[in-house]
């Protein structure tokens, strides 16, 4: 890290007196967009259509239904609030969510595969509404769930929220990375790599990249009118992956079960606001 050109950024960000000025700011030194009022406004509608999706996707898990049926019902909900799925086109990528299941640690394309009883599938979506995209996921149990589905989507969960608790002013990106890093491995679990939070609500993906591990006090400062992902993937057995054929789908390298969960923040002036809030 070049020490020298930190201590000036960090400079000109403490010189800055108005919003205004910390905005030109952070787009200038991080490509980093702060919303505004207005801006949040719009990002928290879509967040609200995002859990209206996941309620419903909920209401539906059991065994027997295929990722598929879960594609067409995201699809549904969308089309009916006026909004589109950012994931469809996405690159290539050829449906409107992502479900992703047991050992698919992110990106799983839905298809006619057969959720059974036991299964754990995470579905993330990111619905773009009036412009404003909004980016959630959860991992939820089909049927009944054995232990480790029990204990991975756990730990998943309170890794999400150890994270949302470090986000205020004056804290570090690394401070959300060091606070889910330290717990999840003190459980003897372990968080992906490849695969971060980022900056969003005027596009899928912005900066800054929000990795889920780290070091106390390492990072670019937070500041009020950031909004970004924290969304934590932690495995079960060792963070290694492979990415399959379709070229999306990632999935654990020795088998072991993965979980997600992730919300949307704002940072405020005085800590966070969750605009894709769920219990």
């Amino acid at each position: 890290m070049n020490y020298k050109k930190l201590k000036r950024k960090l400079r000109k960000i403490r010189s800055a007196r108005t919003f205004q000025e910390l905005k030109v700011q952070y787009d200038s030194l991080y490509n980093i967009k702060l919303k505004e009022k207005d801006d949040i406004i719009g990002i928290q509608k879509a967040g609200r259509l995002a859990i209206a999706i996941l309620k419903s996707v909920e209401e539906h898990i059991a065994p027997g239904i295929t990722t598929n049926d879960i594609n067409s019902i995201v699809e549904e909900i969308t089309t009916q609030h006026n909004a589109r799925s950012a994931p469809l086109n996405y690159h290539g990528f050829p449906k409107s969510v992502c479900t992703s299941v047991n050992e698919v640690i992110c990106h799983g394309i839905p298809d006619d595969t057969i959720l059974r009883d036991g299964d754990i599938v995470n579905v993330d979506v990111t619905p773009i509404l009036d412009g404003y995209y909004a980016d959630t996921s959860m991992t939820f149990f089909v049927g009944s769930p054995g232990n480790e589905a029990r204990k991975i989507v756990t730990v998943s969960r309170e890794c999400l929220r150890r994270g949302v608790l470090a986000v205020k002013p004056g804290n570090r990106i690394g401070d959300i990375g060091y606070a889910i890093q330290s717990y999840a491995e003190a459980q003897g679990c372990s968080v992906v790599r490849e695969y971060v939070g980022h900056g969003v609500g005027f596009d899928f993906h912005e900066s800054p990249q929000v990795p889920h591990y780290g070091k106390r006090g390492d990072g670019i400062p937070l500041v009020p009118g950031m909004v970004f992902t924290i969304e934590p993937m932690i495995n079960l057995g060792k963070p290694n992956l492979h990415v399959l054929a379709d070229r999306w789908t990632a999935v654990t390298d020795d088998g072991s079960l993965s979980a997600q969960f992730e919300q949307t923040v704002l940072v405020t002036e005085t800590g966070c606001e969750i605009l894709t809030p769920f219990d």
